[in-house]
């Protein structure tokens, strides 16, 4: 019986037998630093249009930090899964 596919529309993780490379890993730090800058920049570019500094600014620094770390978090949690997870515990 084949029936209608249940995964919701969502692609099917990849599942490769090799751990993520360091290339990934750096990728993830890029997106960290990014995520961070674009909003500081734009925390100041509200603070100069509004008067407000540094409120924005903080603001942005703040948000910019939470969205990159939890970016980060899942892209690394999902490396984790679907690569990494061959690693020994340790004794």
């Amino acid at each position: 019986m084949s029936g209608p596919d249940m995964s919701g529309g969502r692609p099917e993780p990849r599942h490769t037998s090799t751990p993520p490379s360091g290339a990934e890993y750096a990728g993830a730090g890029l997106q960290l630093a990014l995520t961070l800058v674009v909003f500081m920049f734009l925390g100041l570019w509200l603070d100069k249009r509004l008067g407000s500094s540094p409120w924005f600014l903080i603001i942005g620094v703040v948000v910019g930090a939470v969205g990159g770390f939890y970016s980060l978090y899942r892209r690394l949690m999902t490396a984790n899964r679907t690569g990494g997870g061959s690693r020994r515990p340790l004794r």
